[in-house]
């Protein structure tokens, strides 16, 4: 077998493809894209940049809407399939708007033995939302976890990276009003 130093040349029509899939219109979804136009220079255009790049996204915009998603398969020259495959498969993106504060109450066994669950059922009542949801005011989105490895807290509640634990559902309301009160000031 001969092999030759010779740099391939570049398929005319792949390279017609490429193009038209750089110059494709993004979805118009009313986000807008000035912020993620601003970070996409940090990361180069290999496929390699994708989850950072998603998980920067979602830190923007604290979800990824369609248009972020073709934007970032634009800048890493990516098909949009090969970006929404990679952001479904993984628990951390979400592809609805979500408040401003996420609380995540765990449901583990520790939780659980201690009162996690009237707990839970104050959180729900506090915000009249279920777990899944999103408060219409955008301030709060609930979400149970099968464990927040905080056992020795229990039961406990994470709002945005702060952890409260031993809570009672008194206090886990306590809480959740003094992010509303910040919220107003």
């Amino acid at each position: 077998m001969e092999t030759t130093d010779t740099p391939r040349q570049p398929d005319y029509f792949l390279e017609q493809r490429r193009k038209a899939f750089r110059e494709m219109p993004l979805p118009a979804d009313g986000v807008d894209l000035a912020p993620l136009e601003a970070v996409l220079d940090e990361f180069p255009p290999v496929e390699g940049s994708l989850i950072p790049l998603l998980q920067r996204a979602q830190d923007i915009y604290n979800y990824l809407p369609r248009s972020i998603m073709a934007r970032i398969a634009q800048h890493l020259r990516l098909p949009w399939s090969k970006v929404y495959g990679v952001a479904t498969f993984y628990a951390q993106f979400y592809f609805e708007p979500r408040g401003k504060h996420v609380v995540r109450v765990c449901r583990g066994t520790a939780c659980h033995v201690r009162g996690g669950k009237r707990v839970l059922e104050a959180v729900k009542r506090e915000l009249r939302i279920d777990d899944g949801e999103t408060t219409e005011d955008m301030l709060f989105s609930l979400e149970t976890v099968a464990c927040l490895g905080a056992c020795a807290l229990a039961p406990v509640m994470v709002v945005g990276s702060t952890y409260y634990g031993r809570l009672t559902p008194e206090r886990a309301g306590y809480v959740l009003q003094s992010y509303r009160e910040e919220t107003d000031s």
